[in-house]
């Protein structure tokens, strides 16, 4: 701004000098419309016809550069001009440097003292970032897949095509804006391979030098290399869900089975134990019997026996009524396992024998001589 300030006055000098002399000039031709691309120059032409005395050139109503027949008055470096004679008339053209987005607009060419000019409108064109997200990709062979590439920060949004540098059986892509930034473009490329190559995806945009280019490598392998899963391999939503149940459900009924198998042994063990037990005591009652049956008939005393518990002895008188008794609680005794027909009974003369069981497993037998 300080630079457009300073050429005002040297404007307004040429403009009083050559206020008083009349024109017979005219533009014979005015600037045409002109596409660039963001950081790149610009240039308008004006063909005006001899005698000029001033060119002002002007962008967006604003003068940026006036040209006289023996120098330009620059006021921004960005705009400078250049003259040349072509078929005995003047050329005049003014290029702008380093274009800036705020730069489009329109473009005049016009002359001083002269009712006449010529516009032409500047269009400014923005290349963005073209990228594939995944960079350099690993494919199954013979199995379809989906290449993305995305162009952000493009004005106008640029057209996407690729080029397909690998062996493929089938090839389709699919390019627009993208549904979630309106301001960017997504082309998805769907191929399926059969071989290694490059994959390129391009951006052009209409205008000289708008276009860009990326590329990637596509690496193929064989389905049973695993690194890959195999096509057809990845199942529904539902029908995993209907997976997740089944396979709790089975869970469940495994744990209810096991829990009724546990208690069954467990009871079965009880009666077993139980039944055991019961076989036992029946054994240790009826071998107690037989040796009490045993030792009575002998007579004797196991000598070598050594008694655990307690237990109580008495010895009788040689009263013949005590020994009489003694026979006959003897004879009750044992008259259930023995006939009627045999009866044992112990002479007159003999000892008496008496003795009191404290445990049906502890027999003591004492023999008086």
């Amino acid at each position: 701004m300080e630079g457009s300030w300073k050429g005002i006055p040297a404007v307004l000098v040429v403009l009083a000098g050559l206020a008083a002399s009349g024109s017979s000039y005219q533009i014979i031709e005015g600037p045409k419309n002109a596409t660039v691309v963001e950081g790149s120059e610009a240039h308008f032409n004006c063909t005006i016809s001899q005698g000029w005395r001033l060119i002002m050139w002007t962008l967006n109503d604003v003068v940026v550069l006036s040209v006289t027949p023996t120098e330009p008055i620059i006021t921004n470096d960005r705009f400078t001009s250049a003259s040349y004679e072509e078929g005995g008339n003047s050329v005049s053209e003014m290029i702008i440097h380093d274009v800036k987005l705020q730069d489009a607009g329109r473009v005049k060419c016009s002359l001083q003292n002269s009712d006449r000019d010529a516009s032409a409108f500047l269009s400014v064109q923005v290349m963005g970032e073209l990228l594939i997200p995944r960079g350099n990709l690993i494919v199954t062979e013979d199995k379809p897949c989906n290449v993305t590439c995305h162009a952000s920060g493009w004005i106008p949004l640029p057209d996407i095509s690729w080029e397909i540098g690998v062996p493929v059986s089938h090839s389709s892509y699919y390019s627009g804006p993208d549904p979630n930034d309106l301001q960017s473009a997504v082309s998805v490329l769907t191929l399926t391979p059969q071989g290694n190559g490059t994959l390129t995806c391009l951006a052009n945009m209409k205008g000289p030098n708008a276009h860009k280019s990326v590329a990637v490598n596509l690496t193929v392998v064989h389905p049973s290399w695993g690194s890959v899963d195999k096509a057809g391999a990845s199942l529904p939503t539902w029908a995993i869900a209907l997976l997740a149940v089944s396979l709790s459900l089975l869970l469940i009924l495994i744990i209810v089975l096991i829990i009724i198998f546990c208690c069954c042994c467990v009871t079965g063990q009880e009666k077993k134990e139980s039944s055991y037990q019961s076989e036992i005591r029946k054994s240790a009652s009826v071998k107690t019997n037989e040796t009490v049956e045993t030792k009575v008939k002998s007579g004797s005393e196991n000598k070598a026996y050594s008694p655990d518990e307690p237990r109580t002895t008495e010895l009788a008188s040689p009263a013949p009524e005590s020994s009489e008794s003694s026979v006959r609680e003897q004879q009750r005794n044992r008259q259930p396992h023995q006939g009627p027909d045999h009866r044992w009974q112990r002479p007159a003369g003999s000892p008496q024998v008496s003795f009191i069981m404290a445990s049906p497993r502890t027999v003591r037998n004492v023999t008086l001589v």
